[in-house]
């Protein structure tokens, strides 16, 4: 936010475009954390949108392994439910009762068919680089990891023996994160943005009415997280202080907890296959 005209910017900017003040930078600004990972990468992914592409890629790679065990074979049409389980899709049942907490965060990264891919692909590009870009990696890191469990926590509660996937929870707490900022920052475009997310989030959930298998507590659940998240976060400061080490700390523990998930689902298939 612009110090002089209170403006919403975003964490790369230098100058204000709206009433062109220079914002000084005393001390190294804290705007381009994963800059380093995307010059190892030979600046192949954008360094204000890595930690979105890098979601992706894992999507993309989950879906192509999905579908070497599809058994129809051909991996574009819906993808088996056996697969996606193996996986580690939600089923309440599975969590609560059988202890595997693993899948209400790993089922955020499978998806059950080609179209489901593409489109939640598609509004991951959109959503998720401007909330990467406007809160930083280390804000879009909890929003996101807290709205996929908060999304399918509420979706193991709602449908317990229903099996379900998607990103779709995670994205929506990306477009809660949105309004949440329309909440903080009152200006004229904190505002627009606010009412466009809200209208998003109006359209998804009246799609997910239809019968088209969507699940709508995932997507209440993620919308709900991803608000009060950002909510508490605030925008991030230009430079370093208590408040930006907390949620480095805070994004850094989602990344662990991330992985430490994934390993988790990796035991329990590999003793699967035995």
């Amino acid at each position: 936010m612009c110090p002089n005209c209170r403006a919403l910017l975003s964490t790369a900017d230098r100058v204000c475009p709206y009433c062109e003040f220079q914002i000084a930078a005393p001390r190294p600004p804290i705007a381009r954390r994963g800059a380093e990972a995307s010059e190892v990468l030979g600046g192949f992914i954008p360094q204000d949108r890595f930690v979105t592409f890098i979601i992706l890629t894992i999507n993309v790679a989950l879906y192509l392994a999905c579908s070497l065990m599809n058994p129809e074979g051909t991996g574009i049409g819906d993808m088996n439910t056996r697969v996606l389980l193996l996986f580690g899709a939600k089923r309440g049942d599975l969590v609560f009762e059988g202890g595997q907490w693993f899948r209400l965060l790993t089922a955020g990264f499978l998806h059950g068919g080609l179209l489901h891919l593409l489109m939640n692909s598609w509004a991951m590009l959109d959503v998720g680089a401007f909330v990467e870009r406007t809160f930083g990696v280390w804000r879009f890191l909890a929003i996101y990891f807290a709205s996929t469990v908060g999304g399918f926590y509420l979706s193991s509660q709602w449908s317990y023996y229903t099996p379900s996937v998607g990103s779709s929870a995670g994205i929506f707490g990306l477009i809660g994160s949105l309004i949440a900022l329309g909440l903080i920052d009152r200006s004229s475009m904190g505002e627009q943005i606010k009412q466009q997310a809200m209208r998003w989030a109006m359209y998804g959930l009246l799609m997910g009415l239809l019968p088209f298998n969507m699940d709508n507590a995932a997507h209440i659940g993620g919308l709900v997280t991803g608000l009060a998240v950002t909510w508490l976060a605030g925008f991030p400061s230009l430079f370093m202080n208590w408040k930006e080490r907390v949620w480095q700390v805070v994004g850094s523990i989602c990344l662990i907890l991330t992985g430490v998930s994934f390993l988790r689902w990796y035991w329990w298939f590999s003793g699967m296959q035995q």
